[in-house]
């Protein structure tokens, strides 16, 4: 933890660089804040902090602005999100409603929560559509396809087929395969992920290797999200970060790639935000992304999030998405009662 006096340089380095995108010098917060230290007190703890990693500067004389180190410093323990004020809460309670008066489709609501998030960020807005998070097997079938190889067709609840090859250890006749299908369809049938490795009946190296190959494809099932909705893509053009589009092009085809949110997103209920280079996209490392799961706990549900530029406003961020993933939860679970 950093001593009282740096964490509010820090604070106040890291609020001004949010708000004017302009390094920040130690004159200024000595003649904007009373420290009752002098700049050139403020200058050491600053060289302190860029020591440390929480600031950069551009060249020696110039202000400090936040690393990613700082950024993740200010979020874990020196903002304080707060909640929406009373008035946009009753607002927006309003427009779900009206929505919810009008039709009952989930669509329209996910809709509204981007264009909310795009309006109270003024970055990018992405909601996923809902989906259930557990999948049960119903069948399997092995087929010889040359020696040593075979291939496994699996098909889950909600009408999902996946194929993949299988790598044998030995040669294994198509009798054999067939019989231990079987065997497997006779034990796992019904059974999600969880149940099956939990399994205890003994297996032979076969079986063993087969039930293997079936829990990597129905883990990895269960960590595909649904179509992502992307809304606002043209704010980061008033980002000065993002100013031309040959600094946007990478950054618009990483977001439109399939696939790319789904191993960020919170393991729990609560609100994950990564910070530039701990995006593991490199088109997104200079973004922050702030996430958050709703829906039915243990049930259907998806991830409603905001990307911009790490001078973003993590706060509103976090409040924002907060409130809107309960509100959504709240009608879903109405939706599926």
């Amino acid at each position: 933890m950093l001593a009282a006096r740096k964490e509010t340089v820090l604070k106040i380095i890291v609020g001004k660089y949010i708000s004017t995108a302009v390094p920040v010098a130690s004159e200024g917060i000595a003649r904007s804040y009373r420290l009752g230290v002098s700049p050139a007190t403020i200058r050491l703890d600053m060289a302190a902090l860029e020591e440390e990693g929480f600031i950069l500067r551009p060249h020696h004389s110039a202000g400090g602005l936040p690393s990613d180190k700082g950024y993740r410093y200010y979020v874990e323990y020196l903002d304080e999100p707060r909640e929406l004020a009373l008035g946009e809460q009753h607002l927006i309670r309003d427009l779900y409603y009206q929505v919810e008066r009008e039709t009952r489709e989930a669509e329209e609501w996910l809709r509204l929560t981007a264009a909310l998030l795009r309006r109270l960020s003024r970055n990018v807005a992405m909601v996923t559509y809902p989906r259930s998070p557990r999948f049960q097997f119903k069948r399997l079938e092995l087929i010889a396809l040359r020696e040593l190889k075979a291939m496994l067709v699996l098909v889950l609840s909600q009408a999902q087929l996946r194929q993949r090859v299988l790598s044998l250890d030995r040669a294994v006749s198509q009798e054999e395969l067939t019989a231990t299908a079987h065997k497997l369809n006779l034990a796992y049938a019904g059974q999600s992920v969880r149940d099956i490795a939990r399994y205890e009946v003994p297996l032979d190296s076969l079986e063993e290797r087969v039930t293997q190959l079936v829990l990597k494809i129905m883990e990895a099932e269960e960590r595909v999200l649904g179509e992502v909705y992307i809304t606002g893509l043209a704010n980061l053009l008033d980002q000065p970060e993002f100013g031309s589009r040959h600094q946007l092009s990478p950054l618009v085809e990483a977001v439109e790639t399939q696939g790319w949110l789904s191993g960020i997103i919170p393991d729990d209920e609560g609100i994950r935000v990564v910070i530039g280079q701990e995006n593991q996209v490199e088109a997104l490392r200079s973004c922050s992304l702030v996430l958050g799961r709703y829906g039915i706990p243990g049930g259907i549900g998806g991830v409603i999030g905001i990307l911009g530029p790490t001078r973003m406003r993590y706060g509103q961020a976090i409040s924002s998405i907060r409130y809107l993933k309960g509100l959504l939860s709240g009608l879903l679970q109405e939706y599926y009662a």
